[in-house]
């Protein structure tokens, strides 16, 4: 594993990258180990890493992990969720409650929002915190994205009931609030406008730099035409959804955090988000953040642009830091039109950028600028953040830092970074089962590789069951804790 981070030296090198003719792999060429132990998370106590699980929950996510892991059930679920077993009323409620009482238990946070507020109590007596996903995504029509808009707004409405500062952010897909159809035409006009900056798009607002050199533009290959009125009419609508739900956030204090999603999409994505960002991240308070994804070839680029250009104006910016979800269908979708993928050539290349990334906003962050969410099952990763964090002087709960993982993944490391004095969260997608589907499918296809080769959690846990067994220690001091 990648066990590489950005000293200071290396930092002034990456900002001046951009400014340059440094090149890329100068830049990590550079790259030198940190002098410190990477002993401020660990992972080596069980006991005291599991010590607020209880045992029946410890027994069951290690089952599920193991289910999870094993391809061919993966493969078999897949099948059978998208069959036509499914259009049966009978099989589908047998199917979707067995489902309910595996994966979707396991992965997520409930079916209604009072069940993740459970979840998010639970979670907070364990010393973590809950980012409350309401897990709709692609919409086609206003009339969903108006629906998904009042189902966002109840959730900012009810995190208000919940234990202070046990709600980290609120997640939203743009997806959900504006019709999959315009996000590709906003795309493919923002696109052209990058290639031929005279092109007008009299609707666009003030954004930060959504392009670099190295985005990928593949996806428009001729000028498209202009949005139709009916087409600028459901760009106002959705930009009027989403100021509904950031001016709630901003009003319950709330942070907003609007999720990634494929290349095809994510220029009309950060369009929204920053066009937001601008408008309602004041007073050294960032309360929209966007999200970067460190396996695509301009991510590092992106984000010294969109940072720098942010802090020109005057505007905190917060970004969450992911790998990114999308490998297959990203380097299918550039092969198919002839072109190389937008993703970094080698894993090694993906988390050397996932780690410089991470030293410039750590940087930033020490120096009084920006806010971060490292979400990341990386363990060396995660330590390596919380060095190079504590050698900049960040002090525990430092607001503009925050580590989050998946709900039912990573339990080890959010358990170490929680023992070291970091903010965790973890991510808490909740609805109901037959809605959540989709994103317990996709999960299942883009983790397969993450959950076959990433065994310390049940290795961990199953340390820890041996030990319980062997002292006997069933008690109420665990089976009353998550």
């Amino acid at each position: 594993m990648d066990r590489r981070l950005l000293p200071a030296t290396t930092l002034r090198l990456f900002n001046r990258r951009f400014n340059s003719t440094v090149s890329t792999a100068t830049v990590l060429q550079t790259l030198k180990p940190e002098p410190a132990a990477l002993t401020i998370v660990n992972l080596d106590d069980h006991r005291k890493l599991f010590a607020s699980v209880s045992t029946s929950k410890l027994l069951r996510s290690s089952i599920n992990l193991g289910l999870a892991s094993n391809e061919t059930f993966v493969d078999f679920g897949m099948w059978v969720m998208n069959s036509r077993l499914m259009e049966t009323s009978l099989v589908r409620d047998v199917i979707l409650k067995t489902v309910k009482h595996t994966m979707f238990e396991h992965f997520c946070a409930g079916e209604t929002t009072e069940e993740a507020g459970e979840c998010v109590r639970k979670i907070h007596d364990a010393g973590l915190r809950g980012m409350l996903v309401y897990a709709v995504e692609h919409t086609g029509d206003n009339t969903g994205c108006d629906r998904n808009l009042e189902g966002f707004l109840r959730c900012v409405e009810f995190s208000k009931s919940l234990p202070p500062s046990s709600v980290s952010f609120l997640i939203a897909k743009i997806t959900a609030i504006c019709p999959i159809g315009l996000l590709r035409r906003v795309s493919d006009l923002l696109r052209w406008q990058y290639k031929d900056p005279s092109f007008n798009l009299p609707w666009k607002l003030h954004t930060l730099p959504i392009f670099s050199t190295s985005s990928p533009l593949y996806h428009t290959l001729q000028k498209p035409p202009p949005l139709t009125p009916e087409e600028e009419l459901d760009l106002e609508l959705a930009h009027r959804r989403l100021q509904k739900l950031c001016q709630k956030c901003v009003q319950e204090s709330v942070p907003l955090l609007i999720d990634a999603e494929y290349t095809s999409l994510q220029p009309a994505i950060d369009y929204f988000t920053y066009s937001s960002a601008i408008k309602h991240n004041q007073d050294g308070n960032p309360i929209v953040y966007g999200t970067v994804q460190a396996y695509l070839k301009d991510a590092k680029e992106r984000l010294f642009m969109a940072s720098k250009a942010a802090e020109k104006l005057g505007v905190p910016m917060g970004f969450k830091l992911v790998r990114g979800a999308y490998m297959s269908s990203e380097t299918e979708s550039a092969s198919s039109l002839g072109y190389d993928s937008p993703i970094h050539n080698s894993i090694d290349e993906t988390h050397a950028c996932y780690n410089d990334c991470a030293g410039f906003l750590l940087e930033r962050i020490a120096n009084g600028n920006d806010a971060v969410v490292f979400a990341t099952h990386n363990i060396d990763s995660g330590k390596l953040a919380a060095c190079r964090a504590r050698n900049l002087g960040i002090q525990k709960g430092n607001r503009r830092l925050e580590f989050a993982q998946l709900y039912g993944m990573s339990e080890a490391l959010s358990f170490g970074l929680r023992n070291a004095g970091f903010q965790v969260s973890k991510y808490l997608p909740y609805g109901p089962v037959d809605m959540v589907m989709p994103y317990l499918l996709r999960r299942a296809e883009e983790n397969r590789g993450l959950l076959s080769t990433s065994n310390i959690d049940r290795v961990l846990m199953w340390k820890e069951l041996k030990r319980r067994i062997k002292s006997l220690e069933f008690g109420s001091r665990y089976d009353s804790k998550i």
